[in-house]
């Protein structure tokens, strides 16, 4: 006589888990003061914690994902949805994308200006409409026809993202003199520090249910120009999750990750060299996109609740959490 398992119980022993990062780039301990450090771990705690209880209570990977992004992108610490870095030209342009693990659907806003969460259009997109990715003013008119409400574009300036708009710029001004005769701003970029270069928030999250889930939101790049979109609303690039495979948020100098197919290549990895998901995400972080040029990090995850987060700057904001542990906080390799 066969033994049969209700699906309740199935769901018991499944292993569920959740990583989040806020970020990777030149987080140097002399810099961040122990106030400052603590507010980065209290907040990546309490969006760890937050998509972590989703999961506890049975909810799906999806919902865990967006829950603990929106606590990110609505914190001004991050370079996602409040804390968004400014233009070349003094405003703010968001990207996001997400994507679904057990069907493989997928959807991703860029360039958008009024959306206070740019990863739930992101899901809209996904969940409401028949297209992955949705730009600039026609991603904003789904999000009217789908009911969002837009927000000012004041609503994401803060003093420290000005700042940092002000020494870009002045750094640009500076490498132009050096470079003369060659196009301004494709010139000068590469004399901006890392910070100025990228900043992201992401989750992944293995659900009850066995589901797989990861999703990205951004402000891009300091002083960033002529509508550039990185790799955070690319699926594959920013982005990935296929059930029984792994899922993948990633942040870095967007450029690489895209040329690179950092996220799409790391699950390719496991699923068709059957390398775990340390070894994979280790392999295209730390060998082949460092190689190249490539500076950044991601959270990934695999069907068993295996994490990695791995990373080849000097810091990334970053938190995990599996079934029945405690929430671990960290910024550098080291803690």
């Amino acid at each position: 006589m066969g033994l049969l398992i209700s699906t309740s119980a199935l769901a018991e022993t499944q292993p569920f888990s959740i990583a989040i990062h806020g970020g990777a780039g030149t987080i140097s301990k002399a810099k961040l003061t122990e106030a400052q450090q603590q507010a980065y771990r209290d907040k990546l705690k309490e969006a760890v914690d937050a998509g972590y209880k989703v999961l506890e209570k049975g909810g799906d990977s999806l919902t865990a994902v967006t829950t603990a992004i929106n606590i990110l992108e609505d914190s001004p610490l991050f370079n996602a949805g409040k804390g968004a870095v400014y233009t070349y030209d003094g405003t703010h342009e968001m990207d996001a994308s997400i994507m679904d693990g057990r069907t493989l659907n997928a959807g991703a806003v860029a360039g958008v200006k009024h959306i206070k969460n740019p990863i739930n259009l992101a899901r809209a997109v996904m969940d409401k409409s028949p297209h992955v990715m949705l730009s600039g003013q026609g991603a904003e008119e789904f999000a009217l026809s789908q009911d969002f409400s837009l927000v000012p574009v004041t609503y994401f300036d803060t003093d420290s993202r000005y700042q940092q708009l002000i020494d870009a710029k002045a750094k640009l001004k500076a490498a132009e003199s050096k470079e003369a005769g060659k196009p301004d701003y494709q010139a000068a970029v590469d004399y901006l520090d890392l910070d100025y270069k990228f900043g992201t928030v992401g989750a992944v999250a293995l659900d009850k249910q066995g589901n797989l889930a990861a999703g990205t939101s951004t402000g891009g790049m300091t002083v960033k120009r002529f509508g550039r979109i990185g790799d955070s609303p690319v699926i594959g690039a920013g982005t990935y999750a296929e059930n029984q495979v792994c899922a993948v948020s990633a942040t870095g100098h967007g450029e690489y990750f895209i040329r690179y197919h950092v996220a799409g290549d790391i699950c390719a990895k496991v699923k068709y060299q059957q390398k775990s998901i340390l070894q994979a995400a280790d392999e295209v972080i730390n060998q082949r996109l460092i190689t190249a040029g490539g500076t950044g990090g991601v959270i990934a995850l695999d069907q068993r609740g295996n994490i990695a987060t791995p990373f080849n700057t000097e810091g990334m904001y970053r938190a995990t959490r599996k079934g029945g542990e405690q929430a671990k906080v960290m910024i550098w390799q080291d803690n």
